[in-house]
């Protein structure tokens, strides 16, 4: 992003054109500045990747209400639960559990 020197506005980007090179121009002042073709601008700013806090904590789910569901993956009769409303609100809830056995753990959801 380049700004006018003169006024500090916002540069714009006008095409070569014939004889004419690529150039910013300032569409308030008469400032104008070419753009060289051996001159590249080039900056690189790295992303940073924010650390992310769990909605539900694994304490959460520890504290969290319990229900008689058979797990899909090892058949364990206990679960922990939570329910989220993340459609509509003229939908129902979806309810996520975890289940109990300290060997399984395993996630689930029902629509």
């Amino acid at each position: 992003m380049e700004m006018c020197p003169d006024c500090t506005t916002l540069l714009q980007y006008e095409l070569p054109h014939m004889d004419r090179p690529a150039r910013f121009f300032c569409p308030v002042c008469p400032y104008v500045s070419n753009i060289e073709n051996r001159l590249k601008l080039k900056k690189k700013q790295p992303l940073v990747k924010k650390q992310m806090d769990p909605v539900i904590s694994t304490e959460d789910m520890d504290n969290a209400s319990t229900a008689e569901v058979p797990c899909p993956a090892c058949g364990y009769r206990e679960a922990a639960y939570y329910q989220v409303q993340i459609r509509s609100a003229d939908e129902p809830m979806t309810t996520f559990y975890k289940c109990k056995n300290k060997m399984c753990g395993n996630n689930w959801r029902e629509d």
